[in-house]
């Protein structure tokens, strides 16, 4: 190894959507800051945030069941509902912000407008979809939602989920226009390349081995050529983990406190993907149902529409599987090299306590096609198995800590573990993630840099003008924000033309 030594002021490790934010949002705020940025892939949003290893859906609540739970006295909790939307809001807020300063050219190149729906079957699932919808629709953020459980309805809405349909059961949906697919993989890309060319350093096919304290405080990252294997030192006085399912082997490595204890599951998904340019046209939203009982809230099932190099297509999913690497392009000893003294404890807890999803995970994995076309068929009961194709998304890693509920708790959601300085600080888990990216990172900010706040204060409320404030409360707010962002983001034209490549074909690559 090189006995030279980088110094920067902030480096960010991993080129996902998170480290892009992140950069983005410091560029601005302190434009004269050295930052460094390694990435182990060859170029930029290759792992989660990467398009195909997501389903794209701007998340604010609109259509995920699984954001609003029945309590025991049969009513309805919208609270991580309206959490989640005002993140999302505030996430529009900033990628506006940067249209409107010309750093983001064309925002068609990562967002467009797509209606978010709920379904279901079953009288109690329909009572539960209108019980949710009862609860939301007065709400100022969810304005413009309408509920239907009028077949002929349906039929407008979704004709090629109602073709065909045996009509034996109680049916219903909620729809609301205002929804969005997002091309994170794009965005992630757009933003990177606004800031190379603010003279950010960032280093592709560099792997960080290592993490550690120096006797000022700062942090030494043992830095590896993925291509030459040679070596190299850098330092910094803030770090930022934003590396997915790898972020927890390098929280390992710092040796934080308050990274002790947690640990981490694995859960691959899988989509069948449609390009057949006269099964597109027929479907024109993201639509999503109840999750099985026993699955996992990120395997509720959803039909989308995709809007990808302005092409077309639907994806399925997703179905659950399990690989032990922490990352799709990881290592298949991810998952027991992350097991630690601190966190074993932990880990059989979660083993015993989910026994259930253990045996979920199992049988996706073991399902062939045919059975994967028959979960499919749920949805579009006239798909044709020549028409889908499977596609590997990307690996998603859950938390599991400690918390009120006991040892071994599985957390669903993303957390930011940061040290008691600030000087360093890693994201963990999965969704909501890529849609709440913004508020994510300025908690980090505010965590990692609370020195500087007061003094930053004034920019970031002009890069986000309902920083500090409920949207909630302010319902004026809200309808200026849903305007004026719709307005830059181009969120009030239609879908551009369907144009989808041949099928089968995705980025010049097979699908399974």
């Amino acid at each position: 190894m090189s006995n030279e030594q980088t110094k920067t002021d902030v480096i960010l490790i991993g080129a996902g959507i998170m480290s892009a934010t992140l950069g983005s949002l410091l560029k601005e705020l302190v434009p004269d800051w050295k930052i460094t940025v390694f990435e182990r892939r060859a170029t930029a949003g290759e792992e989660s945030s990467n398009e195909w290893n997501n389903a794209g859906t701007g998340h604010s609540s609109l259509c995920e069941l699984n954001y609003t739970v029945e309590k025991p006295d049969g009513s309805i909790d919208i609270s991580k509902a309206i959490k989640v939307n005002e993140e999302f809001q505030v996430s529009r807020q900033f990628w506006s912000y940067l249209v409107d300063s010309n750093v983001i050219r064309n925002p068609r190149d990562f967002i467009v407008p797509v209606p978010h729906m709920s379904f279901v079957k079953g009288e109690q699932d329909v009572t539960f979809l209108r019980k949710r919808y009862e609860a939301l629709v007065d709400n100022p953020l969810f304005q413009g939602m309408e509920y239907s459980e009028d077949p002929e309805k349906l039929a407008e809405w979704i004709p090629l989920m109602m073709k065909d349909r045996t009509l034996d059961k109680p049916i219903a949906a909620t729809r609301i226009e205002s929804g969005t697919d997002v091309n994170f993989g794009a965005l992630t890309r757009i933003l990177f390349d606004q800031l190379k060319s603010k003279d950010v350093d960032i280093k592709f096919n560099h792997q960080v081995d290592d993490i550690k304290r120096t006797g000022d405080g700062s942090w030494e990252l043992k830095v590896r050529d993925v291509d030459s294997g040679t070596a190299q030192r850098h330092t910094a006085k803030f770090v930022f983990i934003g590396g997915g399912g790898g972020s927890l082997h390098l929280l390992q490595k710092s040796g934080i406190p308050e990274g002790k204890g947690i640990g981490g599951f694995p859960v691959s998904g899988l989509f069948m993907v449609c390009q057949k340019p006269d099964v597109v046209a027929q479907h024109k939203a993201k639509v999503y149902g109840q999750a099985a009982v026993g699955a996992p809230p990120m395997s509720v099932p959803h039909l989308d529409t995709r809007v990808i190099d302005n092409k077309e297509s639907l994806f399925f999913g997703p179905f659950a599987g399990f690989s032990p690497k922490f990352l799709k392009f990881g290592s298949m000893f991810d998952l027991i090299t992350s097991v630690k003294p601190h966190n074993l404890v932990n880990m059989i807890a979660a083993g015993v306590k989910n026994v259930s999803l253990t045996t979920y995970l199992i049988k996706q994995v073991m399902l062939s096609k045919d059975q994967r076309m028959e979960e499919l068929r749920e949805f579009v009961p006239n798909a044709n198995s020549e028409d889908w194709n499977l596609l590997v998304a990307g690996q998603r890693v859950q938390i599991i800590k400690e918390t009120a509920a006991g040892k071994g708790t599985l957390q669903f959601g993303t957390e930011v573990i940061s040290a008691a300085d600030g000087s360093i600080a890693a994201l963990l888990g999965a969704s909501p993630g890529a849609s709440t990216a913004v508020s994510v990172m300025l908690e980090v900010i505010k965590k990692c840099f609370p020195q500087h706040i007061k003094a930053w204060e004034p920019k970031i409320k002009e890069m986000i003008p309902s920083y500090g404030v409920s949207l909630l409360k302010n319902p004026e707010l809200i309808r200026d924000n849903h305007t004026s962002t719709s307005r830059s983001l181009g969120l009030s034209e239609s879908l551009p033309s369907t144009d989808s490549a041949p099928n089968g074909i995705i980025n010049n690559e097979v699908l399974i």
